[in-house]
């Protein structure tokens, strides 16, 4: 069969056969006994982790959360960009059935009236409370993060968050600007702190009020960096000298790459600090010395933040809820760092849909704690480290943040919502992520052995919206009125395959025998998707791709 009928038979099953494996279903909860759920959601973050192989990142408090977890080395978003998968790993599904591509619509109107997970944590006796950026706000969350429909209490957002894009950056001239590279003096800033400071205290406090309840909790607790701009405290470069950085192992466009899987990075060119290096559009170059100053940057954010998650995690022991909490980390994206010639999230490659995903599970992943024994001790990146601690027990099959739905409600006892049926517009309670479950090897949990051994469960699916053919001013992020392509992407152990189709905006409907371009990268022999090989493949016959 020529490939360009199997692009359509596999391809097939991303708009028609999104469908998952029934996961495990476990008893129902008694809140007496119920574990509690910690979820720490970071926005763009990249596997620039010391716990995924980064040598040179300073992220000890993750990287002990990770020693504690079973961590996912091959998990992926189903859209690089923030609303989008936020909506749909909150509710289970997919960006076509949420409907939502971009940042204006919410998915209860436009879609369906889906259920979330806090929201069936809060069915189930949960006190489910959200803190920073869990949702995207805006039209997206109906500009209130999903409340009252998600949450017990309203949502917290700190109050510094509103200086984040303004004129706060001191640059050589000594004045201010509303930079992408943004190192500050404390002292210097409004209000004197920085949103991600202001959330892992409100975080502690309510960790503070939680310890005496009788209720379970649900915490969802949302972290801004390393999102652009990269604002935080000054001393965190100190980590990352420049001479020490390195510039993407790519950092050129690929010869080979469709002129409509290339994302120009708008919004990092409309920056100040960008913007004066009058760079033309859409493919000119960073400045070498600029690429390390962006990446110095970005690395200082990612250590910033992993303070955060350490002083959080901390207070969890202090309180001695390390023993009884669930403690699930991902992030929404992940974000090129010159890779490919890009600098922003908005495509289908590896290093912006790669994410990091762990579960801590007291008394499964790790030991309980013994009393007075500390499993999350703060741990300062500016101390040296001796060496990197080694990851728990690691799982290589690439798996889907939509599978965070009924893997969550399953390790808190929680009976797994069923699959959806397709179509699932009129179903409140299903998804279409499969459970995780079995990969925790719970013998005391019924399992579904249908789970092993079906080829599904090594694919994962991203996807990403295009206005044009070639790239654009708002080809990163076109509004649903104006996508007239969506490039659906599959992603086995062993290879990437995309294929760009046209797309009615209207109708939700994508139209796979109007291919306009395709990718198809080899992991094992470009691990980092440079050659593209579909064009060389285009008509011969590669039975590989669709054996089980």
């Amino acid at each position: 069969m020529p490939l360009s009928d199997r692009s359509l038979l596999l391809l097939g099953l991303v708009l028609g056969s999104f469908c998952t494996l029934l996961g495990s279903v476990a008893p129902g909860n008694n809140s007496k006994d119920a574990l509690n759920v910690l979820l720490i959601i970071v926005d763009d973050l990249r596997l620039s982790l010391g716990c995924y192989g980064d040598k040179l990142i300073r992220s000890p408090n993750i990287d002990q959360l990770a020693s504690h977890s079973l961590l996912f080395q091959n998990a992926f978003a189903q859209q690089a960009v923030c609303a989008p998968s936020r909506v749909s790993f909150l509710t289970g599904r997919r960006p076509d059935t949420t409907r939502l591509y971009d940042f204006n619509s919410y998915w209860r109107v436009q879609a369906g009236n889906f259920s979330t997970i806090p929201q069936y944590f809060k069915e189930n006796g949960y006190v489910t409370m959200s803190v920073g950026k869990v949702f995207h706000p805006g039209i997206s969350s109906n500009h209130s993060d999903d409340s009252p429909y998600s949450w017990s209490v309203p949502p917290y957002h700190p109050s510094s968050e509103k200086y984040e894009n303004t004129k706060t950056c001191k640059g050589p001239d000594g004045e201010l600007h509303a930079n992408l590279i943004c190192p500050v003096d404390m002292a210097d800033i409004p209000e004197g702190t920085l949103p991600d400071k202001q959330s892992t205290k409100k975080a502690i406090q309510l960790l503070e009020k939680m310890k005496t309840s009788s209720s379970p909790f649900f915490l969802a607790v949302g972290y801004h960096k390393p999102h652009i701009p990269f604002r935080y405290p000054k001393e965190f470069q100190k980590l990352y000298p420049l001479e020490n950085i390195t510039l993407a192992p790519d950092p050129h466009v690929p010869p080979g790459l469709p002129p409509v899987a290339y994302n120009p990075w708008m919004d990092i060119r409309q920056r100040e600090d960008v913007e004066a290096l009058n760079l033309s559009v859409p493919y000119g170059s960073i400045p070498v010395d600029f690429q390390r100053k962006i990446r110095q940057s970005y690395f200082a954010s990612v250590s910033y933040m992993d303070t955060q998650v350490g002083h959080l995690l901390s207070a969890l022991d202090d309180l001695q809820l390390a023993n009884s909490t669930i403690v699930a980390f991902t992030s929404d994206h992940g974000w090129a760092l010159g890779e490919h010639g890009e600098w922003a999230k908005y495509s289908n490659f590896d290093v912006t849909t790669h994410v990091p995903l762990m579960f801590y599970v007291p008394g499964r992943t790790a030991p309980l704690p013994e009393a007075g024994e500390k499993l999350f001790p703060y741990i300062d990146p500016f101390d040296s480290i001796s060496e990197l601690m080694e990851p728990g027990r690691q799982v290589e099959d690439p798996v889907e943040l939509v599978s965070l739905f009924p893997t969550l409600a399953g390790l808190a006892g929680l009976h797994v919502p069923p699959r959806c049926p397709s179509p699932s517009f009129h179903v409140e309670l299903c998804r279409e992520g499969q459970s995780l479950l079995n990969h925790f090897q719970f013998h005391d949990l019924e399992e579904d052995l249908t789970l092993r051994g079906n080829p599904r469960e090594s694919i994962a699916y991203s996807q990403y919206p295009r206005p044009a053919d070639y790239p654009q001013w708002n080809s990163d992020k076109p509004s649903l009125k104006d996508i007239k392509f969506m490039g659906y992407s599959i992603r086995t152990i062993d290879y990437r395959y995309t294929v760009w189709v046209s797309f009615n905006p209207h109708e939700f409907l994508a139209n796979f025998s109007d291919v306009h371009a395709g990718e198809l990268y080899f992991v094992d022999s470009d691990p980092l998707q440079d050659h593209n090989m579909y064009n060389e493949t285009q008509g011969g016959d590669l039975p590989q791709l669709l054996t089980p």
